[in-house]
């Protein structure tokens, strides 16, 4: 565990159960979305990314 995580931990633990509970699940809240954001990234085919800058510079050429 990094020393700036240990830190803020120590601060968690002086606040009262109900906002430990509102930034824990917060926390995970973010862990679990970024997860699912790398594994949408992971399972991007070359295609797909093509297409992607396809209508990506299509965008732009008519904005």
């Amino acid at each position: 565990m990094t020393e700036l995580l240990e830190r803020v931990i120590a601060k968690l633990k002086t606040l009262p159960v109900a906002e430990q509970n509102a930034i824990a699940a917060r926390l995970l809240a973010e862990i679990e979305d970024e997860q699912k954001w790398k594994a949408q990234f992971k399972s991007t085919t070359d295609a797909q990314w093509d297409r992607l800058a396809d209508m990506v510079q299509q965008e732009i050429a008519t904005s």
